[in-house]
């Protein structure tokens, strides 16, 4: 038997490996041959490079749905029983079956034995979902070897827990891990980093110190390792100078952090219980003095957000020396409990907007409350520019970023391709760029 994994792309894709369909390589049958597709690295001509297997697997995002499901219909045409999974077929289900054969709703690491023998027998289920959620104790070590060689950025991508204990209004996580935060055991962890080829490496964690027991023994258990690392980090975890020299410690060099906004009304409206404007600054300064550098998120188009946003918080990225930040506008994604309220609300635009072409050429999506639409996409296009702007780049130079990592040297070449990025991605429209949130 022979499955091709299909990663589908947009061009914003990141160039980094998704561990979905290494892990599912690790529980498949070993006379099973097994191919793997990066879209992005390789792009898949619909009329010539499909592969000749008996089963197709394709993750499915929500930005990448439209994408996904021309592949599967592609292979469909030739007679390949095509399986989707992820997060977007877990929230819609139903529209995803109308392009598949097969749809595994949520995780799949318990049932996927099953599929597989389902699929050799020629029987395969309209829709996989399996009982409860995956117990990351019996997680297998991912098998890499199935990723390209080259193409991906040189660090490795490793994941330690799932879920996360905040229920934010515009997340959609929850939607696919359930009310559940779990953990791996630390050995685990440990024993898989240790094996792991690049010195540098990503934590793919939705909150890689949402627990404080937890994060505190696997932080103390990185340090013997001497790996460098970045990961996406709540502000509810960086409150204690104690909690960022441990990060730092066990060599966290750069965070993610979702801001999202400067107002207390609009994080309380959305959920964002864990956030305090307030505190946001001590919490950089401490994070910067520790050698840590911040990529910051903010969101535009909460209820009260008027056009003086965009100016504050590009202001307030400049001033505080954050080394990136990405400007989103906030977007309705399937199933959310931000979707919901504001199709309720009647203030849903524009529904499976996934599903056009150029969503971007629509967006928001819905209707904000103190601009219109048009003021909104305008404004975060502006403020891509004015943070990537050059006299941005000088203002936000620090000389406390990680010597091993972002030091000048690095500094100033990344800002470059940000910069670049900014004007002829965005301002210019060379390449579409997706809307989204987290």
């Amino acid at each position: 038997m022979k499955i091709e994994f299909i990663v589908p792309a947009v061009e914003e894709n990141a160039r980094i490996p998704n561990l979905a369909f290494p892990i599912l390589a690790s529980l498949t049958p070993s006379d099973v041959e097994i191919s793997f597709t990066d879209d992005l690295l390789t792009p898949i001509h619909l009329d010539k490079d499909l592969k000749e297997v008996d089963l197709v697997g394709i993750t499915v995002l929500t930005k990448t749905a439209l994408r996904a499901y021309e592949i599967a219909e592609a292979y469909r045409k030739k007679g390949i029983p095509v399986v989707l999974g992820g997060i977007h077929p877990t929230a819609l289900h139903e529209e995803a079956k109308a392009h598949a054969d097969s749809v595994v709703i949520g995780e799949a690491e318990e049932m996927w034995p099953q599929l597989i023998e389902d699929a050799r027998a020629g029987n395969l289920k309209p829709f996989y979902r399996q009982a409860g959620y995956t117990t990351l104790s019996n997680l297998p070590i991912p098998r890499r070897d199935i990723l390209p060689s080259k193409g991906y950025l040189p660090l490795d991508v490793v994941q330690v827990t799932r879920g996360c204990p905040f229920r934010c209004e515009f997340c959609s996580v929850q939607k696919f891990f359930g009310e559940t935060y779990r953990f791996r055991s630390i050995s685990d962890v440990v024993e898989e980093v240790r094996r792991l080829r690049h010195r540098y490496m990503m934590f793919n964690d939705d909150n890689i110190i949402g627990n404080h027991s937890y994060s505190k023994e696997l932080l103390n258990a990185l340090i013997p390792l001497k790996k460098r690392w970045f990961g996406q980090a709540s502000l509810s975890g960086l409150k204690t100078i104690e909690n960022v020299e441990l990060l730092a410690r066990s060599g966290c060099n750069s965070l993610f952090i979702g801001f999202e906004s400067l107002s207390k009304k609009n994080l309380a409206t959305s959920n964002k219980v864990q956030n305090d404007p307030s505190e946001y600054r001590e919490i950089i300064d401490t994070l910067h003095r520790f050698g840590i550098a911040i990529c910051g998120s903010f969101v535009f188009g909460f209820d009260e957000d008027d056009p003086s946003v965009f100016g504050e918080t590009v202001s307030f990225a400049i001033q505080t020396k954050l080394f990136s930040a990405i400007f989103m506008i906030l977007t309705p994604y399937p199933e959310t409990t931000f979707y919901q309220r504001v199709k309720n609300e009647g203030r849903l635009t524009q529904d499976q907007w996934w599903l056009l072409k150029n969503p971007e050429d629509s967006a928001p999506h819905f209707l904000p409350r103190r601009m219109d639409g048009k003021t909104l996409c305008a404004g975060w296009k502006w403020a891509w520019k004015e943070f990537n702007s050059l006299s941005s780049i000088s203002k936000r130079f620090h000389w406390n970023y990680s010597p091993t990592l972002i030091n000048r040297f690095v500094y100033f070449p990344f800002q470059w391709m940000q910069h670049r990025f900014a004007k002829k991605k965005i301002l210019e429209g060379k390449r579409r760029f997706r809307f989204r949130s987290f």
